[in-house]
């Protein structure tokens, strides 16, 4: 992977809360037994990872803090920006968003209405609940926002072996993935039909989880034709090592994977996210087809 240091990152996409203190209120409840220390906690925080739409978040609450982009603006505009973590994130959400804005009306015939994603460190609080960086990265349906702790990649390579540098756009392109449901209604849809059959409530979880690594699949494919304001490319090239980071993030948080690294049993009917099998087959098949249209995991037989 080459990104264009010639390229403008836009970091009014990036609402950057570090520093913040995170706001006050109790965290996100972690709703498998073990605390949040060691292997068990680790766990818990992947499961919670990619799943988007504020599973298991707090009653909604209002007057979410907002950041200052002042010294992000500054790093970003700096000869050294792409050596950043934060600016190379940064980057990666222009790239999305800019996929996004051209493939939403193409394929769907919606327009895409742009989603921030906020940096936090420690805590922070959202239209969906007060959160900490244990969940990992999350998408807030009620504020439309993505969230991330830039330390969960730490955790993604050192604890669960993921330590490519494309996984880390395939984790934000996963939670856009849910932007872009909720945008085209699906996310509602789901929650909906949860609410009226709660017996299938994670399976419905399962298929929505699955879509999103096809979104996130379709952005890769597409991703060295993305450009910022000015026209100018943001990536210069995506190889198919860089595709295989991917691949094998996706993997290594599939249901099972997570079950086992955590010595849990593999219980399929408790999966909320896919196995590895499928978080690859969806992964690899939006890569393929390079198409959203390609991603309806609501069909029949899945």
């Amino acid at each position: 992977m080459e990104l264009n240091e010639n390229a403008r990152i836009d970091t009014s996409q990036v609402d950057d809360r570090r520093g913040s203190g995170g706001g006050g209120g109790m965290g996100i409840p972690i709703p498998i037994g073990g605390g949040r220390g060691g292997i068990v906690g680790i766990v818990i925080a992947v499961l919670v990872a990619l799943v988007g739409g504020g599973f298991g978040l707090n009653a909604a609450m209002d007057g979410a803090e907002q950041g200052d982009n002042t010294a992000l603006e500054q790093k970003c505009a700096a000869d050294d920006a792409l050596q950043q973590l934060d600016c190379r994130n940064n980057l990666y959400v222009n790239s999305i968003q800019a996929y996004w804005r051209t493939a939403l009306p193409e394929a769907f015939g919606e327009q895409y209405r742009p989603a921030r994603t906020v940096f936090f460190d420690q805590r922070v609080t959202t239209a969906c609940g007060a959160a900490d960086s244990g969940v990992g990265p999350f998408y807030c349906p009620a504020d439309r926002q993505v969230y991330i702790d830039l330390a969960f990649y730490r955790v993604l390579a050192d604890q669960l072996g993921a330590a490519g540098e494309f996984a880390q756009p395939y984790v934000l392109a996963h939670e856009y993935g849910h932007h872009v449901q909720t945008l085209l209604g699906t996310e509602a849809q789901v929650r909906r039909q949860q609410q009226r059959d709660p017996g299938n409530a994670n399976a419905l979880s399962v298929q929505m989880e699955l879509q999103a690594d096809c979104y996130a699949g379709a952005w890769a494919k597409n991703a060295t034709g993305t450009a910022d304001a000015t026209g100018e490319p943001l990536f210069t090239s995506i190889t198919e090592q860089d595709i295989s980071q991917a691949v094998d993030a996706a993997e290594k948080i599939g249901d099972d994977a997570i079950s086992e690294r955590a010595n849990r049993p593999v219980n399929p009917e408790e999966f909320t996210h896919g196995s590895s099998a499928q978080r690859k087959e969806w992964f690899t098949r939006g890569y393929s087809t390079g198409d959203p249209k390609s991603c309806d995991t609501f069909g029949v037989g899945r």
